[in-house]
């Protein structure tokens, strides 16, 4: 069996930039290359609904919408950062990840902050779990941008990764290291928003 973490490194294209200074909220749409779309149960859109022929990634994970909000790297950038510092199931050592907080990034699409809604987190290499945005914020979820300081790469943990603080927090502390991120897929690219 291939190990998704692995397989992805041997597929991906190699990407850098550079994350932009912070900004304003995010209210337009994205003027660098999506990141990451939030579909579903949201109350804002930025793009159109799904394309069979231009979103072949999609198409691959069997993922539609019929209207979404999309987040570049300066959108990311604008909101705030929250830093969570988790020992890493990979090399066993803790590092410093920084991003947004999930529910404000799910808050940028226009979901309420209360909304009885599960999230579907899909990664890059097709890796998807379910959390409800309860849990996610009961966790403080962010999605990491950056990695001790640097922006993670396609081919490494990024560019996004939807993760917690697994050491500080009970639902996941005293889990073997292996099984503390089963709800932290990296490569993260689409968020589903489903009611109920």
């Amino acid at each position: 069996m291939i190990d998704r973490r692995r397989a992805l490194g041997a597929g991906a294209i190699a990407a850098s930039w550079t994350w932009p200074a912070r900004a304003a909220a995010p209210t337009r749409a994205p003027a660098g290359p999506g990141l990451l779309t939030v579909a579903g149960a949201v109350s804002r859109s930025n793009r159109g609904p799904f394309d069979p022929a231009l979103d072949q990634l999609m198409v691959k994970h069997n993922t539609r919408f019929d209207n979404a909000w999309v987040l570049d790297a300066a959108m990311l950038a604008a909101l705030p950062a929250v830093a969570i510092e988790p020992t890493l199931e990979y090399d066993g050592k803790p590092h410093k990840l920084s991003g947004p907080l999930l529910g404000a990034v799910l808050g940028a699409a226009g979901v309420a902050a209360n909304a009885p809604v599960t999230l579907t987190l899909r990664a890059l290499d097709g890796y998807a779990v379910g959390v409800s945005l309860a849990d996610a914020q009961r966790y403080r979820m962010i999605v990491a941008t950056t990695l001790d300081g640097a922006p993670m790469a396609i081919g490494g943990l990024g560019p996004l990764w939807a993760v917690y603080d697994a050491d500080r927090l009970a639902d996941f502390k005293d889990k073997p290291l292996k099984q503390r991120f089963a709800f932290c897929p990296w490569g993260l690219y689409f968020i589903d928003v489903k009611a109920g």
